[in-house]
């Protein structure tokens, strides 16, 4: 039986269309993806994020142990509420997921995984516990609902729907949050967008989507969620970067933080062992149709694939993120040419800066 996020009853009375995800059953829509994709670029809509983990990592060595665990450097949360992207590696330098980071107190973190990979990454970190031999523990947070809110309008609709959050939370900046009372607002997204994300009781999740309802947000699924996070370019887990991939090649070198030679992070030696073979980038299609996922691309340095692609509804064409070949060492230039393999055709496509859009703004034409 596929597992159900507390707002599942709510979904259904919001007419949302139901899929299987990852295991879970979760809303595709509401009624128009195209509609929710414009609400969150222009106004404000809501996801329920709930099936992703909440993992509580407490204890003296917690500090340690996360350093040692994650390619980026939690000792950039000097400050309680500060955030961080990062991703969690094994030995051969891929990527067992990707995750936020947040520093809640003095040896008190949250973390925030994947719903896909939660029981293996709550596996692996076990593991890794055991084997550091630090004095850590794992508290996955089952117990709490996740609601994000995204769009240009987000922020106020949060304080019109909860006005007690507004005092600490106006002035977070992006990648910080605050605790109010049981709930955690955090200034972070997947859309390209500002917003929060807020993580809160269960119990409460019901009445607190209600309560965004009637400020103007409007219920979104996982099809505006997909073709949002991939205009702003963001990577999705098992697509754009997994297990048999490395950051380097997935463009998140800039979540790989090598500047204290002392911390051996898991992973590390592989990274620094041999400069990646290929890279990360944006593509335009400069023809019909829809870039998809797995389509091959061929460039001058030999064959590469698409990882994510789509319509984009606010660009009006189809884009798509490529793992393609480096020739020389180098990096494919923007405004260079490919073709993509679209049903036995190649047809033309275009090496493009990414994101494709940020805050609303197209940044490709």
């Amino acid at each position: 039986m596929p597992l159900r996020t507390p707002l599942y009853d709510t979904h259904l009375a919001c007419g949302a269309k139901l899929v299987d995800f990852g295991g879970w059953e979760m809303p595709l829509h509401y009624g128009s993806q195209v509609d929710e994709h414009h609400q969150v670029r222009q106004a404000a809509g809501m996801f329920d994020v709930s099936h992703m983990l909440g993992v509580d990592v407490t204890g003296p060595g917690s500090p340690a142990f996360l350093r040692r665990l994650l390619a980026n450097d939690i000792a950039k949360l000097d400050t309680p509420g500060r955030a961080l992207y990062t991703c969690m590696l094994n030995e051969n330098g891929g990527v067992v997921d990707d995750l936020i980071v947040t520093l809640l107190g003095p040896g008190r973190f949250r973390l925030v995984v994947n719903a896909a990979t939660a029981e293996k990454d709550l596996a692996w970190m076990n593991a890794r516990i055991a084997v550091d031999r630090v004095d850590a523990k794992l508290v996955p947070r089952r117990d709490l609902a996740m609601i994000a809110i995204q769009g240009p309008q987000a922020r106020n609709a949060v304080w019109s729907a909860w006005p007690e959050s507004r005092t600490a939370a106006e002035s977070l900046k992006p990648f910080h949050a605050a605790e109010v009372g049981q709930r955690l607002v955090s200034r972070t997204g997947y859309t390209g967008e500002d917003g929060f994300e807020i993580a809160l009781p269960a119990r409460e999740a019901p009445a607190f989507w209600e309560s965004l309802r009637k400020a103007g947000v409007a219920p979104c699924g996982l099809g505006a969620r997909d073709t949002l996070r991939l205009e702003a370019a963001m990577n999705l887990y098992g697509n754009d970067m997994d297990e048999t991939t490395s950051p380097l090649e997935s463009g998140l070198a800039w979540t790989v933080d090598l500047k204290d030679a002392t911390r051996d992070f898991v992973g590390r030696g592989a990274l620094t062992a041999a400069a990646p073979k290929r890279t990360l980038v944006g593509l335009k299609f400069l023809d019909r149709g829809v870039l998809r996922a797995h389509m091959k691309v061929a460039t001058p340095a030999g064959e590469g694939e698409i990882t994510s692609g789509t319509f984009s509804p606010t660009l009006g064409f189809s884009i798509a993120l490529a793992r393609l070949p480096k020739a020389d060492g180098l990096d494919p230039q923007p405004g260079s040419d490919v073709e993509v393999d679209v049903r036995g055709k190649l047809l033309p496509a275009r090496v493009v800066k990414v994101p494709f859009v940020r805050h609303g703004k197209a940044l490709i034409s």
